[in-house]
């Protein structure tokens, strides 16, 4: 792995989105414990997440011209500084109308940090191993995550809950020093020289863009619709129709996320050799007959099983579809490119609880495990149809040809 990655700035980023994901997962494990604690609803609390999604919907597209307009590097550290003021502000602001504004700059500053980071890994990375960093990516993401939950505990076991956020806060503010410090300018063929010829280089629009990493984009719009539903609405299908003890469904995440943590590395090996979105497909079918599995099966343990097989495939195919969509366009666009691939994933995560939650109010949770399955099958018919849109596909048509 050493041998494969030789640039120390990558190395950087990686340490700086673990760090990250640890200050995401300590805030995030007490944010409805302690709105709960001060008498929020669980409506109220419902709708932060919507507005936190909301604030990466609109701040998709800007963070891309914000990056062409000054840097990656730059545009990072100061949605890692945001952040940390957010984060925290949270616990001593006391209205909802505040909260709702706290949660929104809380998403545009996540996804500065997100188009940011990723543009820098992509374009730092060989074509040959994009998926194979972006996979680590990931991981580092995912440890930072799982660890904060055991940190934030520690932290409240001797202090306020209060105490977490700046906690956070805190770990934040040292990332963005960290790279401030130490990560190097952007690479020359992605940084904003201002020279002309810079300014004679096409301008791709943004709906050519969309069109031409439409793969990429559905298959991140999917996985965030089904990961925001599926964090919601699993736990009630366990209790409500399988029996499962209330505390035995807080294990169903680790699950999840021990499939992504032991998979996705390899994985992306496998997509950097042979293609990513046929990669994609397989995961995608698999993970499908996954989510269906979950209606025939009974026993915890093999429901555990299927929440580890459904995060070994769908989960990767997150990074995947981002080394996908950095192989399919240029250096230079890859802050375009990014901020239209988060835009879809944030869609997906504003539009899957409330489609979600609507089935399963109405017509049980049967039917909404079904319908996120025809969403994992819809994407395996489109990445079918769309097969030519990856460089490793057309390339290996042209070669037989």
């Amino acid at each position: 792995m050493f041998k494969t990655i030789r640039d120390r700035n990558v190395w950087l980023i990686l340490v700086a989105t673990l760090f990250l994901g640890l200050a995401y997962g300590i805030a995030i494990s007490v944010f409805a414990v302690f709105l709960d604690a001060r008498d929020v609803s669980k409506q109220d609390i419902g709708t932060l997440a919507a507005w936190f999604a909301g604030g990466i919907v609109c701040f998709s597209l800007p963070a891309g011209v914000l990056i062409r307009r000054i840097s990656a590097k730059a545009v990072l550290v100061l949605s890692l500084s945001g952040y940390a003021c957010t984060v925290g502000a949270f616990p001593f602001v006391e209205s909802y109308s505040g909260l709702a504004a706290i949660r929104f700059l809380d998403g545009a500053c996540s996804v500065g940090i997100w188009v940011s980071s990723e543009i820098i890994l992509l374009s730092r990375a060989d074509r040959d191993n994009k998926a194979f960093l972006t996979s680590l990516y990931a991981i580092a993401v995912a440890v930072g995550y799982m660890l904060g939950p055991f940190a934030a505990r520690g932290v409240a076991a001797v202090a306020p809950l209060e105490a977490v956020f700046l906690v956070s806060s805190v770990l934040s503010a040292s990332v963005s020093l960290l790279v401030l410090a130490r990560l190097d300018g952007d690479v020359k063929h992605v940084a904003h020289t201002g020279e002309i010829g810079d300014a004679k280089r096409p301008v791709v629009s943004a709906l050519r863009m969309l069109l031409r990493i439409k793969t990429s984009c559905f298959a991140n719009y999917a996985y965030g619709y089904f990961q925001a539903s599926v964090v919601l609405f699993l736990p009630l299908f366990l209790m409500e129709s399988k029996g499962i003890e209330p505390e035995q469904t807080i294990l169903t995440p680790a699950f999840f996320a021990g499939g992504m943590l032991l998979c996705s590395n390899t994985l992306g090996r496998l997509g950097d050799r042979y293609g990513h979105l046929l990669l994609m497909r397989i995961l995608g079918a698999i993970g499908a007959v996954t989510i269906l599995a979950f209606v025939f099966l009974d026993s915890y343990a093999a429901m555990c099983g299927a929440v580890f097989i459904a995060g070994a495939t769908l989960a990767t195919i997150s990074p995947v579809s981002l080394a996908l969509q950095g192989v399919i366009v240029e250096p230079h666009e890859y802050s375009r490119s990014n901020s239209l691939y988060n835009l879809c994933y944030a869609s997906g995560m504003l539009m899957g609880p409330p489609i979600s939650s609507w089935l399963f109010q109405n017509h049980g949770g049967v039917a909404m495990l079904v319908h996120l399955a025809a969403l994992w099958a819809f994407f395996v018919a489109f990445s079918i149809l769309y097969a030519r849109d990856d460089p490793a596909v057309a390339s290996r048509t042209m070669s037989a040809n």
